[in-house]
This record gives C-alpha cells, sequence and structure tokens, in this order.
C-alpha cells in the first residue's frame, strides 16, 4: 500500500516512474493504483457544530461525562498538519487509465530479463545487477544525471521496488539462518544508493522483513536506508483479538530517519504510531490506550478497609483470619 502511495504521488506530480517486481507484473501494480481525490473534500479541516441561538455558550463548552477535563487540550489522533502536502487518494477506487497512461513509466520485470543477466563474477546476484544496469540506462536515456547542464528541463524520477530480497529474485535470505548470499542484498544497496546520489531520483524498496532470520543483516540492511519504517499486522497474532487494539489493523515502527548533511537526526515526536486500512483511505494515527477494560472496581471498599485494619491490631496477638492482610 505504501508503495502504491508513492506510486501515485508521482503519477499525479507527472514524475516519471521506474517500477520493478519478480512476482507481480509492473503493469498489474500500475492499474491497482488508487484514484485521486482532487478536490477540497480531503482536506482535514476541523469540523464545527452549528449553535442554536437559545443554546447558552455554557452548555456548549461544559463537558457532559467528567467537569475536571474541560480545561484539558484534546488529543488529535490523526497525524494532521496545518500545510497541506501531497495529495489524497481513494483507495476504494482505482486510478483512471487516461490518468496514468499520461505519465511516463519505466518496467522492470524480472521473468524478462533473465536470459540477459551478465554471468560475470561479481559479488550481487545476476538479477540484482540486471536491475542496477537497467536502472543506470533509464537515468542516463532520459537526463536524470547531475552532470546534465541544467538547461535541460528535468523532472524527478521515482523508482519503486516491490519485495526487494525475497526468493523470486535468487536471494536466499528468508530460506537460511546462514544464506549463501548473505552480502548480496546489502551490495545492491550500496550500488542503489550511488545511483540515487548522482542523479534527481528517490526510491521506495519494500522488503519481507519477517522471512530474514539474521537479525544483525537486518540491521545493516536498515542502516542503508535514509528512511526506514515496519508495518506490523495483527493479522493472525494475539494482539488481533487484544481490544486495547481493536480500532487498528497493525503498527507502523519508525526505524529510521534521514540524517543528511547533519550530526544528528530529527526524532519523531510520536513513535507510538498505528494504521488502519478504511474503506476509502489508509489512515495514519497515533496510538492511544482506551480506558480502563477491567470488570473489577479499583478502588478499596470499606469492608475491605474494616477488614485489613482488625487484621494490622491482631497480627500481634496471633489472630487469624481470612484478608490477605490477616495472618
Amino acid at each position: 500500500m505504501i508503495l502504491k502511495y508513492f506510486l501515485a504521488e508521482g503519477v499525479v506530480c507527472q514524475h516519471q516512474l521506474f517500477v520493478a517486481a519478480a512476482q507481480d507484473n509492473p503493469d498489474d501494480i500500475l492499474q491497482e493504483l488508487p484514484s485521486p481525490i482532487l478536490d477540497d473534500v480531503a482536506i482535514h479541516k476541523p469540523t464545527e457544530q452549528s449553535r442554536l441561538p437559545s443554546e447558552p455558550q455554557d452548555s456548549l463548552d461544559a463537558m457532559k461525562i467528567a467537569w475536571r477535563y474541560q480545561n484539558l487540550p484534546k488529543v488529535q489522533s490523526t497525524l494532521a498538519s496545518s500545510t497541506r502536502f501531497g495529495h489524497y487518494y481513494d483507495v476504494s477506487k482505482t486510478m483512471e487509465p487516461e490518468i496514468r497512461q499520461a505519465a511516463k513509466c519505466h518496467r522492470f520485470y524480472l521473468p524478462e530479463h533473465l536470459s540477459q543477466s551478465s554471468t560475470t563474477h561479481s559479488p550481487m546476484l545476476p538479477s540484482y545487477s540486471s536491475l542496477l544496469k537497467s536502472l543506470q540506462e533509464v537515468i542516463h536515456k532520459e537526463g536524470f544525471e547531475i552532470t546534465v547542464p541544467a538547461s535541460m528541463s528535468r523532472n524527478i524520477l521515482r523508482v519503486g521496488v516491490h519485495s526487494l530480497g525475497s526468493a523470486l529474485w535468487g536471494d536466499d535470505l528468508s530460506c537460511y539462518d546462514n544464506p549463501r548470499h548473505r552480502h548480496a542484498l546489502t551490495t545492491f544497496l550500496y550500488g542503489l544508493r550511488a545511483l540515487l546520489r548522482s542523479s534527481l531520483s528517490v526510491a521506495v524498496v519494500t522488503l519481507p522483513s519477517h522471512l530474514v532470520q539474521d537479525r544483525a543483516l537486518m540491521g545493516s540492511i536498515t542502516r542503508l536506508c535514509d528512511n526506514a519504517i515496519a508495518l506490523e499486522s495483527f493479522k493472525g497474532s494475539e494482539r488481533e483479538t487484544n481490544p486495547l487494539y481493536k480500532d487498528y489493523h497493525g503498527l507502523l515502527h519508525v526505524q529510521q530517519v534521514p540524517h543528511l548533511n547533519c550530526l544528528a537526526s530529527q526524532l519523531p515526536d510520536h513513535k507510538d504510531l498505528a494504521f488502519k486500512l478504511k474503506r476509502k483511505q489508509f489512515s495514519i494515527e497515533k496510538l492511544h490506550l482506551p480506558p480502563d477494560l477491567s470488570e473489577t472496581v479499583s478502588r478499596v471498599s470499606r469492608s475491605e478497609l474494616v477488614g485489613a485494619a482488625v487484621a494490622a491490631s491482631a497480627c500481634g496477638s496471633g489472630a487469624s483470619g481470612t484478608k490477605h492482610l490477616d495472618f
């Protein structure tokens, strides 16, 4: 879903796309892009209820549940900002072909490039080498290199790589605890970073991290990225039936934030984030725990206090009782 949002934003902004995949055909991925919402309906504005002339102002401002929380600031769950960045999309609809075909897209489908893979000795897999070579040709042909004179009209190249590191790419990271091609993926990421730094390009790479057995290798892959997030789904886990997470479909973990040209990166204000897939949108919100769901009263009753006092007075005389504090 994140990759589809990234590619859809490129189509709306008239950027060129480069889509690479090993399982799904890039044409199928492009046909499933969400439809953009081009009006002002999707702008998050505070809803204001119309006040009747006969209603006093005090009755509107008063809290109905707990009056002592009236002066506390209201909690905003959605990650909204004062300025609008990007566009909004309706995931219940797919993008119209006229809008999608207006953007220039370059495709890399691995089964079509297997015969063209190089047989020379390289620390990378043939599939990764072929992908880097194809991307380099597109960058050079379309003039996205930084060395190209600025007089040429250029835009941004958006690179989307789907499910990199899976067995379909010929990598065995997800198959063994000690894979034979241990450094193939990290070598590819070094080459990809070199291409992106020397061109007007940006890339989003999805990786099935739950299949990678080596946590140290996963940490190296994360550090090679400028920004890394992980989506943890509740599907099939104990949290799916946990009432604390009933309003969400999973958690979003921010594992790496950009720190380009600075000594220390700026940490996000809120680290506890959750996502949920609504009928028309993919929403990321701050994770808030609901009120206490325990069925028993947390306050100590008067009878328990009396029993505790009797036990405290009789503990020196060796009396016994039925309360927890009795001896």
